[in-house]
């Protein structure tokens, strides 16, 4: 298990509840692509550092979804994968071609997600 996952796991026992920094973390994410695109003049340092973190969530969520002892069932785990799958292109693609409107679904993903996992979806 790489060290991100490790510490996510070591994490998870504290007596907030995983979803919840879960949603926390996603909402992060998604207010700092939300100010990427509020304010965009191009590519820039925010726009370079909103990306990695929220791919570095999404690598985290994704080697979870991996790992043998997740308890979710495998067609949840699948759909995960699937949706990291997604934010890893769009971030690629956003990196390769940067234009504010492709920060958009990435923004809907993270806000979606956190909401459903605070029960709020």
């Amino acid at each position: 298990m790489s060290n991100a996952a490790q510490a996510y796991a070591r994490t998870s026992h504290t007596t907030t509840s995983a979803r919840e920094i879960e949603a926390q973390a996603l909402l992060k994410a998604a207010r700092q692509l939300q100010d990427v695109q509020s304010n965009w003049s191009g590519p820039d340092t925010a726009m370079h550092n909103a990306l990695i973190f929220n791919r570095r969530l999404w690598s985290i969520f994704m080697s979870a979804v991996e790992a043998n002892e997740n308890p979710q069932p495998i067609e949840v785990r699948q759909n995960i994968a699937n949706i990291g799958v997604f934010v890893m292109k769009q971030t690629v693609d956003m990196q390769m071609d940067p234009d504010p409107a492709k920060l958009k679904p990435l923004i809907d993903i993270n806000c979606n997600l956190a909401a459903g996992l605070s029960g709020r979806g």
